[in-house]
Order: structure tokens, then C-alpha cells, then sequence
């Protein structure tokens, strides 16, 4: 039979080529299949707005890699992938869209402007998921969810409400982060925290009684005038006399009382410190605990209100310099000094934050946090590697109520409504035009939810929950998370405690924790360094399977990765090795019968010492797999494919591939190659898709696709441990001989004599039946066995390696008067070449007035020559003394 054979490798034309077949032949879109074992991953959904980073490319190339893995072991997978609304960055992308139509969000009212970001979202969106598709990601396109569409806000209301109804959601003032740009309420998570130098104010607050003054210590002087108290330690000394008195606040002349709080750092400033309730979150529980009031200053614009006075409609950095210029002038301030300060900034817009109290939706979250502990430890849900566990814990010990308002028009609207007669707040899981209660007319909350809170519930929202459906009940709980380690915070801990609160099961089994992906010089990638790297931009260049197996190869779970170009160069090299050595083995099968197996006990040394090299790579492969030391697996196959098969394997074969005289052996050696190739690749597949499904798709094969083909297993009757260490040690003698043969600068054509003495008797058996193994490996003339009792050669190039002793004759080896003449005339060049250098370097004009790179280039190159002259010289006098021994 005539098999095509390969053209060109071209990543381009077949990733896209397999993509397509793939989607089109619905190799990704499974039925729920009781018969087989599940196993399901769902795609942490990128933000609608996004665009595939080097981060998504890790993160989705490790999903794919386990997904493919299973499906090839026959599970019945799924790979559910999705998008989220991304509440503020798809806000202010729209928001920027009509901004540049000359209008704005408040001039296109709310209905409007969520119609203009579902039409953003339907041009837009799929930009991501497309990108996704390049990657190679085998995700299950026929069940793609969204954050906000139907069946994902049906469960997001149900989840509200009965977090609501158990008492699990309020809504009250408290102290949240407040970005001014964006205009809303930001989660602790949802800031980004950086050490910034700032200024420390010492300003004096004169006691309402005419005593003295109080000083203290502020980062925000402008806040003062929020000011409802001030506060010392209990303990400290210096200031017990003050306790209970009265002090006047500067400016505003408000008397506020002196209290005692344990919060109190005597260390820090004057060891005093002004309490602001509004806007500052520790200053608010201060206010609580003395019954303080709490006086909000600011804007939502960061601009200071009426409360403010004189100051109000200045920026909040605008009235810090009035204030202080009001402060120095009136003489309360003492002293300014440097202070470095952690500064939160908004993860979406950068903008500074502001803590603010405000009247927000929160979650209760420590009876939820409790349960989600207990699942990690009690061994539920495994964090790879455990080193993540105690992050974990750690967060979820020091947890606070999740503020899940936010102060946006994209997202889910809050279902909760306020009767504008009775005042009743209703929570209801379907939109109501009148109060239950009194009949009246109502509104509904303007706010919508926290992103993440819908993305806390996408294991089971996106399978049909509430509703038991067929997917729900097939691969739900899922079987492995995969995520980086910076939002562990974010989302994995959210996602737990609200699948075990809704579904009394953990969301996944295992949580697979990947690091970073870096630049060459382990910087973090970003804009400001201008360090990013495009992975769509590598792809164009190198391909899919390049730029997979360079994320996958040297990568460990939960460690940071660099990434070198030049590896993503070396590994389209593999992929076109692979596809060379397909096209070598295509060639060879115009008589290929696909009918043919061999008995076990036909193999030839070398045939078995591939197959058996096979198992063990498939063993290895497997099991780094399931432990997820996918680099590790990666690394085997490589080696197994470039080391193995094609420079030895493949080599050692090609002679019975080409003698006519022995059709039976040819056939053996056909079946060999294409078993050892088929199974190689599936090996690879998960890794590499596209190459992989291309040559094997030119293969002899059963089946419509390598994607859904079987995972290769050991198959027991053609395993052959003994005779593999017997090939093991003869590569060993082989690779001396070629290491001799590179010391003594052979030429690769020039043929020789070996001699060998062999200290095992199966070797020597093994050694006297293959020499051609040696005359193809090695390029031997031929092998001289040596007896054990025999002398040693002299003149001779030696090697030890485990079996054999090895001896080169060095008058076989070289043509001396030949090399020797060589050298000679070489020697002539390279003399008068570091004659002209030094005269060059010794004229004074040249070394005073040339560049000082230009100098140290021309010296550099000096003691080259000079080192290479001396090696020359050796090499001759070795040559002398080679040639005087052999007369």
C-alpha cells in the first residue's frame, strides 16, 4: 500500500487544518455516559474584555495537556469553557466607547447603556475565545457559558436570596475600599497594595479646657476634618492624664473626646492618633467601640462635599496642600517628615483608593469560611503542590465580611427592593412591581454584584444548578482545578465554601497551582516594563505545539517560570524532527501489510530495546501525569522521541530497511517503526496536538481522530528488561568510540579498527551478533575482540565503560604527515597574525587614541591566537611522538 508521505512542516496550515476537523467532528462534545468514569475541568473564564496573555496560555496549555490525558484513557471528560462579564473593566471599556461619541453613561440612562454593553460584549467577546481556539485548547465549544446569561443569573439570584433568607447577607455602613475613579465599592482582594514614600504630619489638637495640646501623627491631613475623636493607649503613660478630656480639631473647631483603645501604637508618630470613622477602616471600629460619630467627607469622586467647608469641591490631594498651608499658617503644624507607607490602588484603573463608609451589601462570611477550612484539611480538596494549603487557611482564618455591591450598570442587579410607603426591603428571586407587604410602589437596588460572585458558583452554575440536570449529575463535583496562585483569594476559596454551601459537595478534587510566567530575566511581564510577550505573536512564528511544549517542559507545579525564546526555536526544531522522521519512516512502507504482527521472540536486540524503552517511557509518562509533573512527563517523552527513536533507533534500522535480500526482516523492522512512532505520538499528543494528529493521520491507524485514540499501555508480552540493559551497554561503548573519535579530531568519513575487550558473556554474544550496530553507529571498519589475559595496545586512545574496555589505534585513526603538514601551515597564520596584533598594540598613538572597546578587543583576540598557537604546538608534538613510536 502507497502512503502519503509528508510535505513541509508547516505549523500554520495544519493547526488550523486540525482545528477545524476537530470542532467539526465534535471531538470535544461528549454525552454524559454513566458507563465510563468522568472526569471534568471547567476553564476559569477569562474576562470578556480580555485578550489571551502568556498567563492564560500556561494556564490553559496545563488544562488542555490533563484533559486530553483523560479523554485518550477513555473518561468520559468534560472541558466546560466560558466567559465572565468583568463588571468594571467591561463598564469602563464601554463607558470609553460613548465617551468618544460625545456623550456618557448618565446622559444614555441605564437601559441604554446595558444595551451597548451587550452589544460590545457580542463584537468583542469572542475575541478571547478564538484566541483560546488557536492555543489548541480542546474545550467543549458546544456548552459555552457567560457570567450573565440565563441559566448563570438564575443561579446567581437563587444563591442571593438564600443567603439572604439564612440570615448570611446584610446590608449595612461599613468601611470599604472606594475607588474614585471607577466609582464604586472595591473587595479587599480587588486592591493592590505598594509601598509608596509619604509624608507624616505632626500637628498639634489644643485641649478644649486651655491646658496644652495633644500632638499627633497622620499620613491624611486633609481627613481631619472628619475627625470625631482621638486616641492613646490605655497603657501609656505619657498621655493617661489626657483620657477623657476634649480636644478642638484645627480648622473646624470641633471638640471631640480623648479615648483609650488597645489599637493604639505608642511607637508610632506621638504614640496619638486622630480617629476618622469615615475613612478608615480601623478608625471605624475605634468609632464603634466609643460611640463616635461617623462624618463622611469625600465624594464619590474623591472631591470633598459640604461637610468639608471652605474646602469642599477641591480634589482630595488638592485640599491635602490647602490644608497643610492652613495647618502651617495658623501654627498647629509642628513638623513634616518621610514616611514609607503601604498605598492601595484599584486592580482595574490603578487609581489610589479610599477607604470610605458607605452602605454596601456584605456576606457573612465566618460561618462559610469554617466548612471551606474543614475541606482542605480534612483532605477533600487537595491543594498541588500542599505548600498552598496554608495560604489558604491563613486567609480564610483572617477573613472579613465580602463587600459584594458594587456601583456599576453592567453585572447582576441586586434583587432587592425598597418600598418607597412602608420601607420594607424585599429580596425576592423573581422581579416584583409592587411591596408585598403594603401594595406600594417600589425601587429596586441600582447596584449590581461583585464579578467574582458569580464566578464563585461557575463549577455548578454552568452544569445546570439549581436544577439537577443530566451534566450536573455526570461531572459534578469536577476533578481538578487549575489556577495560579495569586487568585487563591480571589476565587478558589470562594468557590468552595459556596459549592459546599449549596451543593453540600466541594467543587473539585484537587486545586493544581501554577506560578508565573516571567521574562528571560525572571521580571514579572507588564506594560511599564514593556517586557510582555504576545503568545499569539509566538504561534504566527513557531506555531501552537512550540510555544505548548516550551510553557510544559522545565515547568513545576506552584513555581514561576521564565521564558526564553530561543526554547521556543529549539522546540518547532523537535516538532520538525518528529515530523522528518515520519516522513523517513513513510517512505519505507510501500510494502507495508497491515495485517503483520510479529511473535514476541522475532524481535532483534535492537527492536526490543525500543520496545522495552517505550514501556518504560509510557509508565513514566503516565504516572507524572496523574501526579501532575506534567514537565516532568514532557521531558520523557522528548527524550524518549529525539534521544531514543530518532537518533538511535531509526539509525540502527535503516540497513534492514534497505536489504532486499531479507523481506522478512524489512517487515519486522516496519512494524517496529510504525508501533514505536504511533504510540510516541499519542505519548506526545497531549502536548503537541496539532503535529502529532497530522502524522498520525498519515499512519497505518484505527479510528477517526489520534484526540479520542487509545492511551498507550505496556504491552507485557513485548517487554524485554534484560535484553534493553544488553543494547543500554553497547550505546555506551558506542557513544566512547564516537567521543574518542571527536578527541582525536577523526575525520567523520575516515573507518577503522576497534578493539574491544568484553567482560560479560552475554555481551560478548550480544556484541559479535551486531557489529553492523557498531559499523552503522560508530563508523567501524571492524571489531577486534581482545581475550581477557591479552595485553593492553599501545599507542592507543582508551575508554572504560560498564562490559567493555575500548581501544583505538592512533596510527589507525590518523593520516599523521597529512595533520601534521596542516598544523604547519596553520601554526604560519596564526604567527603572523599575533605579530601584526602586537605591533599594533605596541604603537602607543593606537592604544592612546582608539576607542577603549576597540583596545580590549584587539587584546582579547591576542590571547586567543596565543592559546590557540599553544594548542596547535601540543597537538604537533603529540603528531612527532605518534609517528617516532610507530616506526
Amino acid at each position: 500500500m502507497q502512503y502519503e508521505n509528508l510535505s513541509t512542516y508547516n505549523p500554520a496550515e495544519i493547526e488550523e487544518k486540525w482545528y477545524e476537523f476537530w470542532e467539526r467532528e465534535g471531538i470535544f462534545h461528549e454525552e454524559p455516559d454513566m458507563t465510563k468514569e468522568a472526569y471534568s475541568i471547567v476553564l476559569p473564564p477569562p474576562n470578556v474584555t480580555g485578550q489571551l496573555h502568556m498567563g492564560h496560555a500556561l494556564d490553559d496549555t496545563l488544562q488542555d495537556v490533563l484533559i486530553r490525558f483523560k479523554r485518550m484513557q477513555g473518561y468520559n471528560t468534560l472541558w466546560l469553557p466560558g466567559m465572565d462579564h468583568a463588571g468594571i473593566a467591561t463598564q469602563v471599556k464601554v463607558e470609553e466607547q460613548v465617551i468618544k461619541e460625545g456623550t456618557s453613561r448618565e446622559e444614555l440612562g441605564r437601559e441604554k447603556f446595558v444595551e451597548r454593553a451587550w452589544e460590545w460584549k457580542e463584537e468583542y467577546g469572542g475575541r478571547v475565545s478564538r484566541q483560546i481556539r488557536r492555543l489548541g485548547a480542546s474545550c467543549d465549544w458546544k456548552r459555552e457559558r457567560f457570567t450573565l446569561d440565563e441559566g448563570c443569573s438564575r443561579a446567581v439570584r437563587e444563591v442571593f436570596v438564600s443567603l439572604y433568607e439564612k440570615g448570611l447577607i446584610y446590608r449595612g455602613n461599613r468601611i470599604t475600599n472606594w475607588c474614585p475613579r471607577c466609582r464604586t465599592a472595591l473587595s479587599d482582594i480587588e486592591v493592590e497594595y505598594e509601598d509608596e514614600v509619604g509624608k507624616l504630619y505632626y500637628v498639634d489638637y489644643a485641649l478644649a479646657d486651655g491646658s496644652g495640646q495633644l500632638r499627633i501623627a497622620t499620613t491624611r491631613p486633609e481627613t481631619m476634618i472628619g475627625d470625631t475623636g482621638v486616641a492613646v493607649h490605655p497603657e501609656d503613660e505619657r498621655y493617661a492624664a489626657f483620657i477623657g478630656k476634649e480636644v478642638i480639631v484645627p480648622l473646624v473647631n470641633r471638640r471631640v473626646p480623648v479615648v483609650a483603645d488597645e489599637y493604639v501604637d505608642p511607637e508610632y508618630g506621638t504614640g496619638a492618633v486622630k480617629i476618622t470613622p469615615g475613612h478608615d477602616p480601623n478608625d471605624f471600629e475605634m468609632g464603634e467601640r466609643h460611640q463616635l460619630e461617623t462624618l463622611i467627607i469625600l465624594n464619590p469622586d474623591g472631591s470633598l462635599n459640604e461637610i468639608g467647608g471652605e474646602f469642599a469641591g477641591l480634589d482630595r490631594y488638592e485640599a491635602r496642600q490647602v490644608v497643610v498651608e492652613k495647618l502651617r499658617e495658623t501654627g498647629a503644624l509642628v513638623k513634616i517628615e518621610d514616611t514609607e507607607h503601604a498605598v492601595g490602588h484599584c486592580s482595574r484603573c490603578h487609581v489610589t483608593v479610599e477607604p470610605l463608609a458607605t452602605l454596601q451589601w456584605f456576606v457573612r462570611m465566618e460561618p462559610l469560611a469554617k466548612p471551606a477550612m474543614a475541606a482542605v484539611t480534612d483532605g477533600d480538596v487537595e491543594f498541588v503542590p500542599p505548600r498552598f494549603t496554608q495560604t489558604y487557611i491563613h486567609w480564610l482564618e483572617n477573613i472579613r465580611d465580602w463587600c459584594i455591591s458594587r456601583q456599576l450598570w453592567w453585572g447582576h442587579r441586586i434583587p432587592a427592593w425598597y418600598c418607597e410607603d412602608c420601607g420594607e426591603t424585599v429580596v425576592s428571586r423573581m422581579d416584583i412591581e409592587v411591596c408585598p407587604h403594603c401594595g406600594g410602589k417600589v425601587r429596586q437596588d441600582p447596584d449590581v454584584l461583585d464579578t467574582w460572585f458569580s464566578s464563585a458558583l461557575w463549577p455548578f452554575s454552568t452544569l445546570g444548578w439549581p436544577d439537577k440536570t443530566p451534566e450536573f449529575e455526570r461531572w459534578y463535583p469536577t476533578n481538578t482545578l487549575v489556577t495560579g496562585y495569586d487568585i487563591i483569594f480571589f476565587w478558589v476559596a470562594r468557590m468552595i465554601f459556596s459549592a459546599l454551601e449549596f451543593t453540600d459537595r466541594a467543587p473539585f478534587r484537587h486545586v493544581f497551582i501554577h506560578g508565573l510566567v516571567r521574562d528571560s530575566q525572571g521580571r514579572k511581564m507588564s506594560k511599564s516594563l514593556g517586557n510582555g510577550i504576545d503568545p499569539l505573536e509566538v504561534i504566527e512564528q513557531y506555531g501552537a505545539d512550540a510555544l505548548r511544549f516550551t510553557l510544559m517542559t522545565g515547568n513545576t507545579p506552584g513555581n514561576d517560570m521564565r521564558f526564553y525564546m530561543e526554547r521556543v526555536e529549539a522546540n518547532r526544531n523537535f516538532a520538525n524532527k518528529i515530523w522528518n522522521a515520519a516522513k523517513f519512516v513513510l517512505m519505507n512502507l510501500t510494502d507495508f501489510d497491515e495485517q503483520y504482527r510479529p511473535e514476541p521472540e522475532d524481535l532483534q536486540l535492537a527492536d526490543r530495546w525500543i520496545m522495552e524503552t517505550l514501556a518504560r517511557t509510557e509508565e513514566s509518562v503516565t504516572a507524572n501525569l496523574e501526579k501532575f509533573e506534567l514537565g516532568a512527563a514532557a521531558d520523557a517523552v522528548y527524550e524518549f522521541t529525539w534521544n531514543y527513536f530518532c537518533d538511535w533507533y531509526i539509525e540502527a534500522v535503516k540497513p534492514r530497511l534497505y536489504a532486499d535480500d531479507n523481506p522478512a526482516d524489512r517487515q519486522l523492522a516496519q512494524y517496529v517503526l510504525v508501533r514505536v512512532l504511533r504510540e510516541a505520538l499519542a505519548l506526545l499528543h497531549p502536548f503537541m496536538p496539532f503535529v502529532t494528529e497530522h502524522i498520525w493521520q498519515h499512519l497505518p491507524h484505527e479510528g477517526k481522530a489520534l484526540a479520542v485514540a487509545s492511551w498507550p499501555q505496556p504491552e507485557e508480552a513485548f517487554r524485554y528488561p534484560q535484553e534493553a540493559e544488553r543494547m543500554e551497554r553497547l550505546m555506551d561503548a558506542i557513544k566512547a568510540i564516537r567521543n574518542l573519535r571527536a578527541e582525536a579530531g577523526v575525520a567523520p568519513s575516515r573507518k577503522y579498527k576497534v578493539l574491544l575487550r568484553v567482560k560479560r558473556d552475554d555481551l560478548q554474544a550480544a556484541t559479535a551478533a551486531h557489529e553492523d550496530y557498531f559499523r552503522k553507529l560508530a563508523n567501524t571498519e571492524a571489531l577486534e575482540f581482545l581475550a581477557a589475559t591479552a595485553a593492553a595496545p599501545e599507542n592507543a586512545l582508551t575508554a572504560l565503560t560498564d562490559g567493555f574496555e575500548i581501544y583505538l589505534g592512533l596510527a589507525d585513526l590518523l593520516d599523521v604527515a597529512k595533520e601534521t603538514e596542516r598544523i604547519t601551515k596553520e601554526e604560519t597564520k596564526l604567527n603572523q597574525e599575533i605579530q601584526r596584533l602586537e605591533k599594533k598594540l605596541a604603537n602607543e598613538g593606537f592604544v592612546a587614541k582608539a576607542p577603549a572597546a576597540v583596545v580590549a578587543g584587539e587584546r582579547d583576540k591576542l590571547a586567543a591566537y596565543r592559546e590557540k598557537l599553544e594548542t596547535l604546538v601540543e597537538r604537533r608534538a603529540f603528531l612527532a611522538n605518534l609517528e617516532g613510536a610507530a616506526q
